[in-house]
């Protein structure tokens, strides 16, 4: 089969690789040129779970290696990126600098792997982006950038089926005229941002008496600042580079660089931890982030999620989304003839579904933010979602994982518990409200909570424990044993 893909980022190109290992003949068609600087660069341990899965599946070795922090420096050392041992967040109030203040500090670790060997990696989306164009050419594809993609070229190309994975905007939206969705979406976030050079270490800058120590070193994290306004991420690479911006609810007055200066000034310790960064390109803001269409597939053409869909980078959810994408589409090209049209409806809505389990998961932290204990207690939510998924994924090896509900989607335990989340704290109003809400979440996550979350003991810090895991090894649907046996997958 004759396959155009439309778009060079990560994705583009891995799939168009994955169609041409299948022995497809495919175009890989790229309107700018690589290296080139993009956003969305956090993994997650799905995202690598899927990785590890195509390479295993297509002889993909560089994915594999790709999939884990110290595989990937010593494979790759000349592609730039960031350990990720987990999530941090922490809460900040304007004009006060943040405060270590026992158990009633405003800090939330949650590890994702125990070491920084298989830990997970931000990705420095010109380096790797690069490296899977390049790899996609050696693959057999097709590639010619500089290219603007026009109805009459892909006729000319005589192409059986189009991937649009291009972005927001893209050509099928065009082609076809799709209408937006956007009215659906209860996010609504702009973006502030650039890479920085000199960002100084968390650690460095609370006021004494300091943190307490965490389950990993706090700043080798997806880093979020949760403030008045919204919320920034920062995400350190291993070169020194800082990948940092401020997801807004509402425009701040100004150019960007006086957006930026603002922002740092209300908050003491965001600014001291910024204090002589140097922007590596100019700031840029985006007044709302959040894209949606009304369809993601039809006769002859997919999309990719970032094409089709974006809600928030909060939760690091991209990465993982459009691998899973990936694989589906993948499955599908395998069969004979490529997917039917009942195929193409079932990825369809998938990611639909999967779409809205984003928006209400996102809208819903933005919702408790406000309130830490709340927005600590929704994001447990994720949390149970996620490790729920990765234990059953690392230690079952099956590969039907690739059509599972994103985020617990169609889980009759999960499945509803972001759109119920978003409703509760809609109506939060006293402290009874907020204890209740944190009651409610600790009951809901329990059937699926591997990993003992929401244990008020824990006091917001939570490594990876694989004697909580044994414990709860019924939630897993496996006899202790059983699971004791399966533990060194977990650290392959």
């Amino acid at each position: 089969m004759r396959v155009a893909v439309v778009g060079s980022g990560f994705a583009g190109s891995l799939l168009a690789r994955v169609l041409a290992v299948q022995g497809h003949d495919v175009v890989l068609l790229e309107r700018g040129t690589h290296p080139r600087f993009a956003i969305g660069e956090s993994s997650t341990p799905l995202a690598n779970l899927t990785l590890e899965r195509l390479a295993r599946r297509y002889g993909l070795d560089d994915c594999y290696d790709l999939a884990a922090h110290g595989r990937w420096v010593a494979r790759f050392p000349e592609l730039r990126r960031g350990l990720k041992r987990g999530f941090t967040f922490y809460r900040h109030h304007a004009g006060r600098p943040f405060v270590s203040d026992g158990s009633r500090t405003e800090r939330l670790l949650v590890a994702a792997s125990p070491n920084d060997h298989i830990a997970d990696n931000h990705w420095l989306r010109a380096d790797v982006d690069h490296h899977f164009v390049r790899a996609a050419v050696a693959s057999g594809v097709e590639y010619r950038d500089r290219t603007e993609v026009t109805a009459e070229m892909l006729k000319a190309l005589r192409a059986d089926f189009v991937m649009d994975a291009s972005g927001p905007g893209g050509f099928m939206a065009r082609q076809l005229a799709i209408p937006s969705a956007l009215r659906r979406m209860h996010t609504n976030s702009g973006l502030l941002f650039s890479h920085f050079d000199g960002v100084r270490l968390f650690s460095d800058v609370v006021p004494p008496p300091g943190l307490p120590p965490g389950p990993y070193p706090d700043d080798w994290a997806a880093v979020h600042h949760i403030i008045e306004e919204g919320w920034m991420y920062s995400l350190r690479f291993d070169h020194g580079v800082t990948s940092a911006g401020f997801v807004l609810k509402r425009r701040v007055a100004g150019t960007p660089e006086q957006q930026w200066r603002y922002l740092l000034g209300r908050y003491p310790t965001v600014g001291a931890l910024f204090d002589g960064a140097k922007p590596l390109m100019p700031l840029a803001y985006k007044p709302r982030i959040q894209h949606r269409l009304t369809r993601a597939a039809g006769p002859g053409w997919a999309m990719l999620p970032h094409a089709y869909a974006f809600v928030d980078p909060l939760f690091s959810t991209g990465i993982a989304w459009s691998l899973r994408a990936i694989e589906r589409l993948g499955l599908l090209f395998e069969k004979e003839g490529g997917p039917t049209e009942q195929d193409l409806a079932r990825y369809d809505a998938a990611l639909s579904d999967e779409a809205d389990q984003i928006d209400m998961l996102v809208a819903g932290a933005y919702h408790a933010m406000a309130r830490f204990d709340l927005f600590a207690a929704h994001a447990m939510i994720y949390f149970a979602a996620v490790s729920f998924a990765e234990i059953r994924q690392r230690l079952l090896k099956d590969e039907e994982f690739a059509w599972s509900g994103f985020l617990g989607v169609g889980d009759p335990t999960l499945g509803g518990l972001p759109r119920a989340s978003l409703r509760r704290l809609r109506h939060v109003r006293t402290p009874a409200d907020r204890r209740s809400f944190i009651n409610w979440v600790t009951n809901a996550i329990a059937p699926r909570n591997v990993c003992g979350l929401a244990n008020p003991a824990a006091h917001g810090l939570y490594p990876v424990d694989l004697d909580v895991l044994v414990q709860r090894h019924r939630v897993l649907g496996m006899s202790r044993a059983s699971l004791i046996s399966a533990l060194p997958a977990l650290r392959a």
